[in-house]
Formats: structure tokens, C-alpha cells, sequence
């Protein structure tokens, strides 16, 4: 079985720059763990980068096939979008390493389903003050901004990523990127390969 590290931080806390970082280290070795969602794609992704983008007929015959790991609902503006793990059976090549992204819930499942010894956490931890300035820049990048759907994805992080959530899980090691990505990067770098073998 190999392992898998799973980022997690609240919208515009860096994870997705940091996860790309991360995966072209070539010291850690890390293969891409690619979720799944019913969202539109935004401005920069790519199929099978940041997510495999499907549909809802997709994930149902997924789960009549039982690969659905978990999945999520969020009610967006633009009605809901549907986040999703399906178990393609990558995961069991031992010692292989993985990199992903999600919620301490989706955290939670999948660290049952594979065994705690095998998904640990790496959360990320942003002053919401600067997350906000963050979100404000990206979305005023995108071609279309859309401010109503930033403003949802603040708000919904703040009980998604709760304190209690976060105890909950089991989620005690924090990596802070308030200030130098750099010394963020390195840190959790050099987490990985203390606990990746």
C-alpha cells in the first residue's frame, strides 16, 4: 500500500500552488492524487491536473460500479457542484506516494477506508485577513470574476475548516503560510520525507 499525503487549508491559503511545488520535487517522489468534481473547469486547469472535471452521469456510474470513496455537496451560485474520490486502485502499489487535496471530512474517510498509516494530513494555515486579500486578487484575474461564489467558498471554509472539525480529525501538525512560501515549502518538504517511508 503506499501513502498518501493529503493538503488541506481554506480557499486561497496557497495549497494548490504549494501541491504543485510539491509534486515537481523529484526528491520526494510524489505521483498526482486527482479528485474528482461536476464543477466547471476555471481559467489555467487542466483535465486531470487539478481535478478529473465530469459530470453527474459519470459519478453515478461510478458509484453503481462502489469506486466512489466519498463525495461532497456544495451549493453554489451556480447550483450544486459535486466533489468526489473514486478508489482506481492506484493506491495500492506499495511504496508509492501521493499527493492530494481536500477537506478534513474527505481527509477523514479517506484515512478510514486506506488506514491511518497510509493518509496523512498536511493542513495549511492562512490568516483569514490575508486569505481574503488573496481571493480578491485571483478572482479579479479570472476573465469572468465571479465575487458571489468567492464570498460563499470564505464563508463555507469557516465551518469546514472549523477548530472543532480540525480536532476532530485529528489534524494537530499545521504549516503556516502567512508569510514566506519558501520556508512553507521546505517545511513540509522536509515532513514528507521524514514520514514517507
Amino acid at each position: 500500500m503506499g501513502k498518501l499525503f493529503y493538503l488541506m487549508g481554506k480557499s486561497s491559503s496557497g495549497k494548490d500552488h504549494i501541491y504543485e511545488r510539491l509534486i515537481r520535487m523529484k526528491d520526494l517522489d510524489l505521483k498526482r492524487f486527482i479528485l474528482y468534481t461536476t464543477r466547471p473547469m476555471r481559467d489555467g486547469e487542466e483535465e486531470g491536473r487539478e481535478y478529473h472535471f465530469t459530470d453527474p452521469d459519470e459519478l453515478k456510474h461510478l458509484e453503481d460500479a462502489g469506486k466512489v470513496i466519498e463525495k461532497r455537496v456544495y451549493q453554489t451560485v451556480h447550483g450544486p457542484w459535486i466533489y468526489f474520490t473514486a478508489d482506481n486502485g492506484e493506491m495500492a502499489a506499495e511504496g508509492s506516494r501521493w499527493l492530494g487535496i481536500g477537506t478534513p471530512e474527505s481527509y477523514c474517510v479517506l484515512r478510514d477506508y486506506f488506514g491511518g498509516n497510509n493518509v496523512l494530513p498536511v493542513y495549511i494555515e492562512v490568516d483569514d485577513g490575508i486569505r481574503l486579500e488573496r481571493a480578491l486578487q485571483r478572482e479579479r484575474s479570472q476573465e469572468k470574476p465571479d465575487y458571489a461564489e468567492m464570498c460563499r467558498r470564505y464563508l463555507s471554509d469557516l465551518e469546514d475548516f472549523s477548530e472543532e472539525k480540525l480536532e476532530k480529525a485529528g489534524i494537530t501538525k499545521r504549516f503556516s503560510n502567512d508569510g514566506e512560501l519558501e520556508t512553507c515549502i521546505d517545511e513540509i518538504a522536509s515532513w514528507i520525507l521524514i514520514n514517507g517511508w
